[in-house]
């Protein structure tokens, strides 16, 4: 800390304001300004504060509301997704549970028909706005907007963080998925988190 010697009132004064500076001044940045805010999640938050990116994904938005690699969360992870017209996710599966509430907007849930050596041909399924969806565990899907404006979801998964493993069509074998973990959105937090426990 550096004070400044002007008088030992204000001197104080001065060490005083300072140090409530340094502390909002990493309060901040600890809490929006960094990639990987808090440690931690508070009780209450405004989610219109909390960072959101597209993370390489064409046409989304994607936002983790309580996060696994983020806040510590054991059991469950909750993201906000924004989909424009036309985007969708990777097909995909992985080992956990997940529910969507579809909050705006319309689209097709794509979802695997066959437990085979690959996906096969998916089943389609509308989605629409006030509806919920949930796609049981390791079962290939792909969520995709096919309406005219963006659709958002609000999604939980158990289990976090996720491990997703993705295909290059319907038809791939899943031993050829490609497994990605940390996903994209969990990526520059989780090798931080690496590089503090060692």
């Amino acid at each position: 800390m550096i004070l400044l010697s002007v008088g030992s009132s204000s001197s104080s004064q001065i060490a005083a304001i300072f140090s409530v500076t340094l502390l909002l001044f990493y309060f901040s940045e600890a809490t929006l300004g960094s990639p990987c805010p808090i440690n931690g999640l508070p009780i209450v938050r405004n989610i219109s504060e909390l960072p959101q990116d597209s993370y390489g994904i064409p046409g989304l938005t994607h936002m983790t509301v309580a996060g696994s690699v983020l806040h510590g969360m054991k059991e469950v992870e909750i993201w906000l997704q924004t989909f424009a017209p036309g985007a969708a996710t990777p097909i995909h599966r992985h080992s956990c549970e997940e529910v969507f509430v579809v909050l705006m907007g319309s689209g097709t849930l794509y979802l695997a028909e066959t437990h085979g050596s690959f996906p096969g041909k998916p089943v389609e399924f509308p989605i629409f706005a006030n509806s919920t969806l949930h796609v049981p565990i390791n079962d290939a899907h792909q969520v995709k907007n096919t309406g005219n404006e963006d659709l958002q979801v609000l999604v939980t998964i158990s289990r976090p963080p996720i491990k997703i493993f993705t295909y290059d069509d319907w038809f791939m074998p899943h031993t050829a998925a490609k497994l990605k973990f940390p996903f994209v959105w969990d990526e520059q937090c989780f090798q931080e988190s690496q590089k503090d426990e060692l």
